[in-house]
């Protein structure tokens, strides 16, 4: 019998409607403006806590429409955005430095809807409002920096192999040079370096005794994708630290990237912490030589003069015990005096070094020197960034005892231990960077797109279906069926995928759908219509019909379906956003277009002896 679809089939499409429906429902009830409060390394969120919070909202006047503690944070729903602004304020004052107080926006899903995984669709920055940056690395920086630890580990090498050597120096920005002191020396590290540093070349130098450690081609490119890497997973922590919600972080070109970060409205402190390249070094006073002499211009070989905050000019040694790498936590204390101080805790290596250091300079100073990196307004000849290096000693203290893993730094003031105990604790930058981009969106704004972007859907969607009903009559309403299930598998799809994230494009995107999804069934009434010119009998006319019409169907959209994944694979922010609703969109309009219409069509009219079609 033509036109008929077994059992099985129906209840299938019957289902998968079903289920991008159920998944879609979160959609509708929407979110709630929310504060999010979490703990740092030094705090903990319990029942006390929770009522220390209800008690601040209550003191303040603020209502809010529940106070819950899940995951180990405390969400706070509430009514509107002035009360969430205002909310945050007063915790902010409440908790104090050791808990994080973000502003975010919380589904208001049931909880039933919870339970089977169904979630609202997530906002890019154009709709929930935030900020956007496009920062720069400075790639000369962190090649510097990395040679700069290179040499330090090759020294140290050396004497433990006790090689005897004059100098190790960073040479040409890709590799270090070692001056060996005699002829067996320099057999010696001839051997220990060449099976020691796979990835570099080993460039002899028999007649001067000196060895070069030269990166090749491939591991300045390793290098250089690695400074980017780690300058991505250290932008993360920061922004973890910043308490944001569902932050979007991702490399642009060869040494970019791109920070958006929903939600947030305090843009100076975003800029403050993401833009910082501070670190920290510890080195030894130079005791031996006269820091007056320094000061007139002499100053000795292996030893640096640098300001000190608030004091005078102080002579140290180049040598580097420590530097900030070691770091795994930095929190903020106060000693016996009530002056803010910074307490470290270093990894394993970091506290056997610094151990290892101290052990024999009991008595003597050691200096804690705080690095900066500001961008300037100038680029070199490659149109590279141009940064100015800032260095000055904080902190002077005699070595009391032996260092361990643990220790403080002191002559800070308040706001600068917080800042610096925060980017301490999620890690120096690797290089330095500059915000060359910087778009803000403000949440009325971000709900402007929205309301924008819905009516377009809306108008679009209406459009086409009194066009459908009008020319194809009760073919036009089966269309329209088609459409409306297409429209609601599109957000159940985007729902269920957990990376992905609906922006304004991706909105465009969802309204070139709509109008794409009837050029199928266009295709497929126009030729019924054909086959009943024809003499075609109306069950042959709509079988022929759909299976003729497949493979043009078929060909035209997966060349669109090939350019959407082809905007996906090389586009970034915007542009990804519009190829993942058109490639979503693509899909489940072919299904609802061939199969979905073809199951209502052959439920109405499949089986039956018919004289004309109403088409």
């Amino acid at each position: 019998m033509l036109n008929k679809y077994p059992l099985w089939k129906n209840l299938l499409i019957i289902f998968v409607v079903l289920v991008a429906a159920l998944y879609a429902l979160p959609n509708i009830y929407g979110e709630d403006p929310a504060v999010q409060i979490s703990a740092d390394r030094q705090a903990t969120i319990d029942a006390a806590t929770l009522d220390r919070v209800r008690n601040t909202l209550t003191s303040e006047n603020i209502s809010p429409k529940s106070v819950a503690l899940e995951e180990q944070q405390i969400l706070v729903r509430l009514t509107s955005d002035d009360q969430q602004l205002k909310a945050r304020e007063a915790l902010v004052k409440s908790l104090g430095d050791n808990y994080i107080v973000a502003l975010n926006l919380a589904p208001a899903t049931p909880e039933w809807l919870k339970s089977i995984g169904a979630q609202p669709m997530k906002l890019g920055l154009d709709l929930r409002g935030g900020v956007h940056f496009l920062m720069e690395i400075d790639m000369d920086e962190a090649m510097r920096k990395i040679l700069d630890g290179m040499k330090d580990t090759v020294r140290n090498e050396l004497r433990e192999e006790r090689i005897r050597y004059t100098a190790v120096n960073v040479e040409d920005r890709d590799g270090v040079k070692v001056q060996l002191r005699t002829e067996e020396d320099y057999q010696q590290a001839l051997s220990y370096l060449d099976n020691r540093y796979q990835g570099y070349t080993l460039v002899e130098n028999p007649d001067e005794q000196t060895l070069e450690l030269r990166m090749t081609e491939q591991k300045l490119a390793e290098t250089r994708d690695y400074a980017v890497s780690q300058n991505i997973t250290i932008m993360r922590n920061r922004v973890n630290e910043l308490g944001v919600a569902e932050p979007v972080i991702q490399r642009q070109g060869s040494n970019r990237i791109v920070v958006e970060l929903p939600g947030v409205q305090d843009t100076a402190r975003a800029k403050e912490i993401l833009g910082a390249t501070a670190t920290l070094e510890f080195r030894m006073v130079d005791t031996e030589n006269d820091v007056r002499d320094a000061m007139s211009g002499r100053v000795p070989f292996g030893s640096e003069l640098l300001p000190m905050r608030d004091g005078p000019q102080q002579l140290l040694k180049e040598d580097v015990i420590l530097t900030g790498d070691h770091i795994v936590n930095a929190g903020v204390g106060y000693d016996e005096y009530n002056r803010p101080q910074v307490n470290i805790t270093l990894d394993g290596a970091g506290g056997n070094k610094m151990s290892m250091a101290t052990k024999d300079n009991v008595g003597k100073p050691m200096a804690t020197v705080f690095i900066e990196y500001k961008a300037t307004d100038e680029r070199d000849e490659n149109g590279n960034l141009q940064f100015t290096k800032n260095a000055e000693v904080i902190n002077v203290a005699t070595i009391q005892s032996r260092l361990g893993s643990s220790f403080r730094i002191t002559g800070v003031g308040a706001q600068e231990a917080q800042n610096l105990a925060l980017l301490l604790r999620a890690g120096a930058l690797i290089a330095p960077i500059q915000i060359v981009e910087e778009r803000t969106v403000g949440p009325s704004l971000g709900q402007q797109n929205i309301d924008a972007g819905t009516q377009a859907i809306m108008w679009g969607f209406i459009l086409v279906l009194i066009f459908m009903v009008a020319y194809y009559r009760k073919f036009g309403l089966v269309a329209n069926c088609a459409l409306a299930s297409n429209l609601i598998l599109i957000i159940g799809v985007m729902s269920m995928i957990p990376g992905a994230t609906l922006t304004l494009p991706g909105m465009a995107g969802i309204v070139l759908t709509v109008g794409m999804a009837v050029d199928a069934n266009v295709l497929i009434f126009e030729r019924i219509r054909e086959e009943i010119k024809d003499k075609r009998s109306p069950q042959q006319a709509i079988h022929h019909g759909y299976d003729s019409a497949l493979s043009t169907i078929a060909d035209a959209n997966v060349t669109t379906l090939i350019a959407a994944l082809i905007l996906f694979a090389i586009g970034n922010g915007p542009i990804k956003g519009f190829a993942i609703t058109l490639a979503i969109g693509i899909i489940t309009s072919m299904f609802t277009a061939i199969v979905g219409t073809r199951a209502i069509v052959n439920s109405i009219w499949g089986g039956k002896r018919l004289s004309k079609l109403s088409i």
